[in-house]
Formats: C-alpha cells, structure tokens, sequence
C-alpha cells in the first residue's frame, strides 16, 4: 500500500471507531469518510461496505480476545476461565451500538466480512469450553456456536437497557446457573 493510502486507510479506521463508539455501527460512511477528510470512494475502495469496515475496526479487539482465550487456556480452573472468556465476549459485542445485532446476523451469513470475526474467536472458544468438558465442568452437549449465541443475545439484551450496568452479567448468571435453587 502507498504511503498516502495507507495514511487513508488508517485516518479511516480511526474515524469510523469513533464514529462507531459515537453513533453506534450504523455510523453514517459518508461521515466517517468526511471526518476522515477523504471522499465516499475513497473510503469504498478501502472497505467495500460496512461490514468489511466495521471488521476491520473490530480486529484489534478480536486479536485481545483471542489472546485471552489463550491465556485463560492455563487457567486452573477450566470452567471459571470459560465463563470469563464469556464476560470479555459480552463486553466486546456491547462496546458500540448494534455490534452484538450485527455480528448475531454474520453468524447466518458465511459470506459476511464479520463473519471473519467468528471463526477465531469460535476456535478460541471451543478450547476453552473443551477444557471445561474434560474437567467435567460443562455437559457433552454444550457447544461453542450455542454459547456465542447466548453472548450476543445477552449484549443485545443489554444494549437496549443502557441504564442498568449489570444487566448483562445477572443474565449471564442466570444462563449459567440456569433457574434452580
């Protein structure tokens, strides 16, 4: 990439985050291009719609994820590193404003560029809940698409409260432990 694209390219990612974390992932492009102080097909060329950009600006948090997952692989105990690998889950999807809405329907959509965002994080995830299974910590029937489902659902759910902080960690809770005494 040339030096001015590059410099683009990045002026570009800045801007849409804080547009993002302004106005939610249904930014207007045409904004974050101006903000950028470039045109419509500049930012275009760059991401060919707003999925790849709302990618490309969600790769840095998915590389802290993944790397957490790796981390808490060492944990001592499997399950408690599962469920906060969950929480950090959560956190990430509420961090902007349709994020959990838009990476729940990438989740139906393989050709999708957020769909890019599942499949490490589904790998990241899977070794972690694989090490809850053979600690005998989680049921046989448990999967990684299930549970990254539920996160979602939990950030969405939590997203359309903003005024209750800890809705998202009671529901989070509450699908762990389920609704025995």
């Amino acid at each position: 990439m040339r030096a001015d694209a590059r410099r683009n390219h990045e002026r570009l990612l800045g801007e849409a985050r804080a547009a993002f974390a302004e106005h939610g992932t249904d930014a207007s492009l045409e904004e974050v291009a101006r903000r950028a102080g470039v045109g419509i097909g500049t930012l275009y060329r760059h991401f060919p719609n707003r999925d790849a950009l709302v990618n490309a600006v969600f790769q840095e948090a998915l590389a802290t994820l993944v790397q957490r997952s790796r981390d808490l692989a060492q944990a001592e105990d499997p399950c408690r590193a599962l469920v906060e690998w969950l929480r950090a889950l959560i956190t990430h999807a509420g961090e902007y404003r349709g994020l959990a809405r838009a990476l729940m329907s990438a989740s139906y959509d393989e050709s999708s560029a957020l769909a890019q965002c599942s499949a490490p994080l589904r790998t990241a995830g899977e070794r972690l809940l694989d090490r809850a299974r053979h600690a005998g910590s989680v049921r046989d029937d448990v999967s990684i698409g299930d549970l990254m489902q539920l996160t979602k659902a939990i950030a969405l759910a939590a997203e359309q409260s903003p005024d209750d902080e800890d809705l998202a960690d009671r529901l989070l809770t509450l699908t762990l432990r389920g609704l025995e005494r």
